[in-house]
């Protein structure tokens, strides 16, 4: 399989999983997200979809990178893709513990764990390939954002 392939093969796995976030998101985002208590830095509900499609098209394209350098370092590589799986799982889960289960409080501990996961992917992607690391960067902001926002929604409607 050549670069390119492997890029696209990631970049769809990732769009495939936030498709599947989106669907577990939609209902709860009509009827129980209004009802929440926000702060004044919570963004638009039209800014997501966007932003998020943006983040998954370039964690595929960094896992993408990794991937093609499998076969001048196997073990590491697998590694960061192992790492990179099982924090694009953690990804899928938060939207089900914040939205599907309406649990801040569970989501915000979770959003945790998944921060330190992306921010292990991004230290083996960067090592491997440069530009797969600086893809992870907005991914890792976007995400610490979140952090904030999951906490000051938990405290909020506590």
């Amino acid at each position: 399989m050549n670069k390119i392939t492997r890029i696209l093969t990631v970049v769809v796995t990732c769009l495939v999983v936030g498709y599947f976030s989106g669907i577990v998101t939609r209902s709860a985002i009509i009827t129980w997200y209004p009802t929440l208590v926000k702060p004044s830095f919570n963004p638009p509900n039209w800014i997501f979809a966007p932003v998020w499609s943006m983040l998954y098209v370039m964690m595929g394209v960094a896992a993408g990178l990794v991937w093609s350098q499998i076969d001048f370092d196997k073990e590491v590589v697998k590694r960061a893709l192992v790492f990179f799986a099982i924090q694009l799982a953690l990804n899928d889960l938060w939207s089900y513990l914040f939205f599907g289960l309406k649990n801040p409080m569970l989501a915000g501990v979770e959003i945790i764990l998944l921060w330190l996961m992306i921010f292990e992917t991004y230290t083996k992607f960067d090592k491997i390939n440069k530009i797969a690391g600086y893809l992870f960067i907005p991914y890792l902001l976007w995400v610490s954002f979140a952090m904030v926002l999951n906490a000051n929604i938990w405290w909020l409607n506590r």
